[in-house]
């Protein structure tokens, strides 16, 4: 009977740790890392933000430098974007991380050749950037960067939150770091 109730409990982790996938948020609302964030029927995942740091290997597949200058460090937002809808969407071109008081921070241009750089372009229905098995899909940290330069100080003002900006619509993503 015992191994009966816990094969049963086994079974259900999967549907409870799901739970939260396809949940309805509010407007307003402000999104962990994790959750799907809707916007303009296209939904814009975070998967995880780290610093970055140029002179570890792993890194630098992400963003090869120049370092961040001193006072300040570099940071990625990595995420996948999906257009769910059944016809082709534009995906946000309007990301900013803004502070707990107040501060706003633009992402960072990223070289054109970098495979890991979030790109904004029209998604087909289905379509996701990164598309489903390339490299930076593929990668630990799972999703297309946004390369930001936050200054120390912003970093102690938190929560962090990104902002997803879409033509009428936008969500908020608080960060994790």
């Amino acid at each position: 009977m015992r191994s009966r109730a816990t094969l049963l409990a086994l079974a259900l982790l999967p549907a409870l740790a799901l739970g939260a996938c396809g949940k309805t948020h509010k407007k307003g609302e402000v999104l962990r890392e994790g959750l799907d964030a809707k916007v303009n029927g296209v939904v814009y995942t975070v998967f995880i933000t780290r610093e970055l740091n140029v002179r570890d290997v792993e890194d630098r597949a992400y963003y090869p430098g120049p370092e961040a200058p001193p006072g300040s460090a570099l940071y990625g937002i990595f995420l996948q974007v999906c257009n769910q809808a059944d016809s082709f969407r534009a995906t946000v071109r309007d990301f900013r991380v803004v502070d707990s008081q107040g501060g706003v921070f633009k992402p960072q241009p990223v070289p054109s050749d970098n495979i890991f750089a979030y790109r904004p372009r029209n998604l087909q229905p289905g379509g996701c950037i990164p598309p489903k098995g390339s490299i930076p899909a593929d990668a630990a940290t799972g999703g297309a960067m946004l390369l930001f330069k936050l200054p120390l100080a912003a970093t102690e003002n938190r929560p962090l939150d990104l902002e997803i900006n879409g033509q009428g619509e936008r969500a908020k993503v608080e960060l994790d770091i």
